[in-house]
């Protein structure tokens, strides 16, 4: 009986290897060409029959269904795994140009239909210049292994294309560039690491991750041709006026079959290849990028996109020294990393603390989209009720071509007295002050006496001073110094409390603290020190120069402020290139040279403004 049992187990077992879920799929290609065959193949990972294929009305049918069955059994540490799969393939042809789908096929296993799935087909038309005249011009340039070379790696045969998303945008308003190669009858053995992009001068660049280089058929001018993308970037345009992009190029190792005397059979069957290096330059292209319109908000720190604002306060009734906590979640798609970070104007009253800010972001083709949140905290130290002003952030809507303000709630706070500040208060209201306890005064050592000074003689000295003429110098020089000193300390005095002018005086020194510590992160090459670094030299140094706030300083108003100071159009655009640029990169992919450029043009930036007399 226990045999039996044993015996059943097993059976149980095995059947339940083969007690698959039922996967009846169809795969073709995702695109074709008029003309072209191709197979369209249907799978069942069950024995089944009763095949029941959908009417193929956009297709011609050339061949099929041809049926093929493939198993297998594998036993891994004593465990069993078994596969079937059952195949139906039919040969077709598109019969025009266009999008179709293919119906779901039906089959029967175990008695049971089961559907498959449905297929889109894009079909793309012939190529215009008929097959014989090709055949034929194909023919006269192989009358040597030179012009073959030349016929194959001829550039209507394979090449590169400058692809913009759009080429007429506004300042800050992303667009999409791509490069693109073209090719068709050319064998591409690989692409080489001898690329040259372009600087894109006037734009800040955010890469997009490619992953594994796929090709794709695409009709263009005429042809079909196999087209991948190489590299693609988007781009934030920092000027208005027409900014050229230049050219880029492209290395490509191309197998070149070759045409000389068969040594033997095998030459004939197999052919002669040869590797050939071709240089791919794709063309340049102009982008025209128009100024933002005026009339800007007061709050406009240079937002373009589409945007919205969430606010939301941790509580609004609190103690004395109890942490009150106000977000602001920035969500949309823009030029998200060059938002700038609104600020609060918290009432007098409250220590408020710098601002944490995360940054949620993802880049895709469509420009860089996601979530700024921004945490300001603040500790209210008095009583009383208070009234946290509205907070105003304004951006350009790219869709609109208008400027809009989001704004949060004013929030009233009432902050009622902590528990430790009540009873203090009330101690000293009543007049009742609480002293450590008190203890008579003891006599801690009788070792000290008082002198006896009964029989102390006292002698006359024998010092005596020669030279009196000098002795008046004892008097004068102390004198002088101290007045010396009173007027220094009173001018030091008096230029500290000119804040101001402090500012303008240590602009120079702080800054170069702080390149200092730039160019330290630059050689060990830690970039995230090394941008904070810039960052904050660049705009500390404006703030102390200027004499504005970190909390009211934009490029706005630093352009308005040097111009009205007489400062040229060449520098200002070269210190909004600074800030600009020293921003982005925090966030966005960047090499060895680009920190350096950027370590030279920060320089150079504070270097002209002291030379300025503003």
């Amino acid at each position: 009986m226990k045999k039996i049992f044993t015996i059943v187990v097993c059976l149980s077992m095995a059947l339940t290897g083969f007690a698959e879920d039922v996967q009846f799929r169809a795969q073709a290609p995702s695109q074709v060409i008029v003309g072209q065959p191709f197979q369209l193949t249907y799978t069942v990972n069950q024995r089944s029959r009763d095949m029941r294929a959908p009417e193929f009305t956009d297709f011609d049918v050339l061949a099929g269904p041809y049926t093929s069955t493939s198993s297998s059994t594998s036993f891994v540490n004593g465990h069993r795994t078994s596969s079937f799969s059952q195949a139906y393939t039919y040969t077709l042809m598109a019969q025009r140009a266009g999008t179709y789908t293919i119906p779901p096929a039906t089959v029967k296993v175990d008695g049971e239909n089961i559907q498959s799935n449905g297929v889109r087909i894009q079909v793309l038309p012939e190529d215009e210049q008929p097959a014989q005249q090709s055949n034929q011009s194909a023919a006269v340039s192989n009358q040597s292994s030179q012009s073959s070379q030349t016929s194959q790696t001829a550039s209507e045969n394979i090449f590169v294309r400058t692809i913009a998303s759009k080429i007429r945008v506004h300042e800050q308003e992303a667009l999409m560039v791509s490069y693109k190669l073209y090719f068709a009858n050319v064998d591409v053995a690989q692409l080489t690491n001898n690329t040259k992009l372009p600087e894109f001068t006037g734009f800040l660049k955010q890469e997009i991750e490619l992953g594994e280089i796929q090709a794709e058929l695409e009709h263009y001018n005429g042809r079909n041709y196999q087209t991948a993308v190489l590299y693609r970037t988007i781009l934030y345009p920092q000027h208005s006026g027409d900014i050229q992009i230049e050219p880029a190029k492209f290395e490509a190792v191309l197998r070149v079959q070759t045409q000389q005397r068969a040594r033997s059979i095998f030459d004939d069957f197999f052919g002669s290849y040869t590797n050939v290096t071709k240089m791919l330059t794709a063309p340049e292209v102009t982008i025209h990028v128009s100024a933002l319109p005026s009339g800007k908000p007061s709050g406009f720190s240079g937002g373009v996109g589409k945007f919205n604002l969430t606010p939301s306060i941790s509580q609004t009734e609190l103690q004395t020294n109890e942490a009150v906590t106000i977000k602001l979640d920035i969500t949309g798609a823009g030029n998200m990393k060059l938002l700038k970070t609104p600020a609060i104007d918290w009432p007098e009253g409250f220590e408020p603390y710098d601002p944490k800010v995360t940054n949620n972001f993802a880049t895709s083709t469509a420009g860089v989209s996601g979530t700024k949140s921004i945490e300001y905290l603040a500790i209210p130290r008095s009583p009383g009720d208070y009234t946290i002003p509205a907070v105003h952030f304004s951006y350009f809507d790219i869709e609109d071509k208008a400027y809009k303000t989001l704004s949060t709630p004013e929030y009233t706070i009432h902050v009622k007295r902590g528990a430790g500040e009540q009873s203090a208060a009330s101690g000293q209201q009543s007049g009742v002050v609480s002293y450590t306890q008190k203890e008579d005064i003891k006599q801690l050592g009788t070792d000290i006496r008082y002198i006896d000074t009964k029989n102390l003689s006292i002698q006359n000295s024998k010092f005596k001073i020669q030279n009196y003429e000098w002795i008046w110098l004892w008097y004068v020089i102390p004198l002088l110094t101290a007045i010396v000193l009173l007027v220094v300390l009173r001018k030091q005095i008096k230029e500290a409390a000119d804040v101001n002018r402090m500012r303008y005086k240590r602009a120079n020194k702080v800054a170069q603290k702080r390149l200092k510590a730039a160019a330290a992160a630059l050689k060990d090459n830690q970039k995230d020190a090394f941008y904070a670094a810039i960052e904050q030299a660049a705009w500390t140094y404006l703030s102390d120069r200027l004499s504005i706030p970190m909390a009211e300083l934009n490029k706005d108003n630093i352009a308005q402020l040097l111009r009205q100071k007489g400062v040229g159009d060449g520098l200002i655009h070269e210190v909004t290139d600074v800030l600009s640029t020293a921003e982005f990169a925090r966030y966005a992919p960047s090499t060895d040279h680009a920190m350096d450029d950027l370590y030279k043009a920060t320089t150079n930036m504070i270097n002209n403004l002291e030379d300025q007399k503003i």
